[in-house]
């Protein structure tokens, strides 16, 4: 969801998301979310930050408090390292 709102400020920007443990697909409920504010997420696909560690970054941010506790250290340059802290909606039950 934060790829999709930060894509959506400036689409020439380049915005790539990824997790600590990524879930195979993304959430359909995040979809439908979006997609009511005018976004589509729909071809996002889950990635492993593993894949990014060791490229050149202006920004890292972080958006949930288990990530932000678990992010590994990145080998590349990071000009910005920031952390937005909301619980981990992975890790909730319900509707």
């Amino acid at each position: 969801m934060a790829h999709g709102f930060l894509q959506s400020f400036d689409n020439k920007i380049k915005v790539f998301s990824a997790g600590t443990n990524p879930a195979t697909k993304i959430n359909e409920k995040a979809v439908a979310v979006m997609k009511e504010d005018g976004i589509d997420i729909g071809n996002h696909k889950p990635e492993s930050v593993e894949k990014f560690l060791d490229e050149v970054w202006d920004y890292v941010v972080t958006v949930c408090d288990d990530a932000n506790e678990t992010c590994p250290v990145f080998i590349g340059k990071v000009t910005q390292r920031l952390h937005i802290g909301f619980d981990d909606t992975s890790k909730t039950s319900g509707s």
